[in-house]
């Protein structure tokens, strides 16, 4: 049976990439050695690095504009210290829009002063706020773009008068945005790139080495960039598999046929939420993700059918998040629109059997 992956993350990736990547685990580049067992320092793995980094540039349009790609670890919760290392110095001003700026904000707060220049969390984080200020003397303003827990995106971001670092782990390469008003974007790989393991860090080398402490070598984005993203031993797979992603991109049509893609998704499955009088959305219209779609059924009662329903469609993944509940349909680049058709047959179904 042909299985729909609504996984939030890892998720769902390219067959080709699937395919490519699999065949690389046992024979890389017709080398005779499996790309796991390959030295990270030798050249054809060079190649890829260098390869993954270029195409993360070219495909945001910050080619030779003075930022550098890093593929490092840890994860994006690792970014929410490493980021406060780098560039905090008196202060910074956090966007508070989801469980992970508040674990941002949580992380920076250890090396200083933090301050939310606004938040979403008494109304459960089911809108982004607006018409708020960035204080001009900060160090630099924090924001997420999509929350995955609780289903909202930012549609629009405001003109910081300071440096701006944006966690785009659930929406990278999903739409086009003029990047070159962020100073810094960082995004775990296992949204929209690859498997986890690698995190992707884009960031304007002008902001770095302002900060009076000391950074730790492995924390410190300067040492990274000097050595090519190759400090220490990177995460080989993890990176392979982010690169064949990026590939598949850029021949797909790049970041613009992949957000026309993504539109028709969200209007196929919001369509669905709104006028079926079985569910309903979780977060404000306004700020929809078109990322990760959540709601919940309006009876309970009618869950175990439901779920059986979705079991028997080949449906997976579409549990919400616990501190949620409900339903989360994460709808990544790799997801096909088929996929969100057959999800939205399902809830039409039950509907009819209601």
């Amino acid at each position: 049976m042909e299985k729909h992956n609504f996984s939030a993350g890892p998720c769902i990736l390219p067959q080709e990439v699937l395919k490519k990547s699999a065949e690389a685990v046992i024979d890389f580049n017709n080398s005779g050695l499996s790309l796991l067992e390959i030295s990270h320092r030798s050249k054809p793995f060079v190649d890829v690095m260098e390869n993954a980094r270029s195409l993360a540039l070219e495909l945001l349009g910050l080619e030779g504009k003075g930022y550098k790609a890093l593929f490092l670890q840890g994860g994006a919760s690792t970014q929410f210290l490493m980021v406060a290392l780098n560039l905090l110095e008196k202060r910074a001003g956090y966007l508070n829009t989801g469980t992970w700026s508040n674990n941002a904000i949580k992380e920076a707060r250890i090396y200083d002063d933090v301050y939310e220049v606004a938040s979403s969390k008494e109304a459960g984080y089911n809108y982004i706020p607006k018409g708020y200020t960035i204080p001009e003397d900060y160090d630099y303003f924090h924001c997420t773009s999509n929350n995955t827990i609780f289903g909202t995106q930012m549609k629009s971001f405001p003109d910081s008068p300071i440096p701006m670092v944006c966690d785009m782990s659930s929406d990278i390469f999903s739409r086009q945005l003029d990047f070159t008003k962020f100073d810094l974007i960082y995004a775990g790989a296992q949204k929209n790139m690859g498997p986890a393991g690698t995190t992707l860090v884009i960031v304007k080398e002008d902001i770095l080495g302002k900060v009076s402490r000391k950074i730790p070598s492995i924390m410190d984005y300067k040492v990274h960039i000097e050595k090519s993203s190759m400090f220490n031993t990177p995460p080989v797979f993890p990176v392979y598999v982010s690169m064949l992603t990026l590939e598949w991109l850029k021949k797909l049509g790049g970041i613009k046929a992949i957000e026309e893609i993504n539109e028709m998704k969200a209007r196929v499955i919001y369509s669905e939420i709104d006028l079926n009088p079985l569910f309903k959305g979780y977060s404000v219209k306004e700020d929809r993700s078109n990322m990760n779609a959540t709601f919940t059924l309006i009876n309970d009662d009618l869950k175990e059918t439901f779920d059986t329903m979705l079991k028997e469609a080949g449906i997976s993944g579409l549990n919400g998040h616990r501190s949620v509940g409900g339903y989360r349909a994460s709808m990544y680049n790799a997801l096909p629109l088929d996929s969100v058709k057959a999800l939205v047959e399902v809830m039409s179904e039950l509907e009819t059997k209601a």
